[in-house]
């Protein structure tokens, strides 16, 4: 009898120290993912940064255009003021969806206006062809891939972390230690379509100008 208790206490204690350190092991790797989910964050946070700072320009340089439609920088700049309204710590990933949405609902909207500012440009060669105008196009248009680019690259470490999260024996860490899933970045309505953001027409000849009024002929003579 004194064997058997022995040997079942033999039993526990290995148990309880390979479950410890299996445990630990889990600890560190939910540690690194949820880090690695956090820095991802901050790229995404630091790109969509990049876009905010060259608006300010782009305002300036597409406002010096003679008769440039005024609702349209308007819209830009309410857009860009709407981002800057939702509060999100850029060093750690939301934990609520409901946040994620609503950020995204904003940047949506400056992306909507963005595209709609470069749609008017086409009607002004004139402010096409500066070099300013050239080079805020070249730059947002690096800046729009490198926000998709860095999009999915969070969407991929949520997706490991939240994957790490739901397996055994981690998922017994989660209420232990306050872990966390993470939402993902959802695609848009219309994401199936071109990017909003389309500089191919770039130096395409300018529609023809409709004037306003067109004078009525002349009345016929009498003979």
């Amino acid at each position: 009898m004194k064997k058997l208790a022995r040997r079942f206490g033999t039993s526990l204690i290995a148990a309880t120290a390979i479950f410890g350190l299996s445990g630990c092991g889990s600890y560190n790797r939910l540690i690194t993912l949820e880090q690695n989910v956090n820095k991802k964050w901050a790229d995404v946070q630091s790109v969509y940064q990049r876009r905010a700072d060259l608006i300010p320009n782009l305002v300036n340089t597409v406002s010096g255009a003679a008769n440039f439609e005024k609702s349209t920088l308007t819209e830009v700049t309410n857009a860009r003021a709407s981002v800057g309204q939702v509060k999100l710590d850029p060093s750690k990933a939301p934990t609520d969806a409901a946040q994620l949405e609503q950020f995204q609902q904003a940047q949506g909207q400056l992306s909507t206006a963005l595209s709609r500012l470069l749609v008017v440009s086409e009607n002004y060669p004139q402010l096409r062809a500066t070099e300013a105008f050239q080079n805020l196009q070249a730059q947002l248009e690096g800046t729009e891939n490198r926000i998709s680019v860095e999009r999915n690259s969070f969407n991929s470490a949520v997706q490991e972390y939240n994957t790490a999260l739901g397996r055994f024996p981690t998922n017994m860490l989660n209420k232990m230690f306050g872990f966390q899933a993470r939402p993902f970045f959802t695609a848009q309505a219309g994401a199936e379509s071109a990017p909003a953001v389309n500089f191919g027409s770039f130096g395409s000849s300018p529609a023809p100008v409709v004037p306003a009024f067109t004078p009525a002929p002349p009345p016929a003579a009498t003979p």
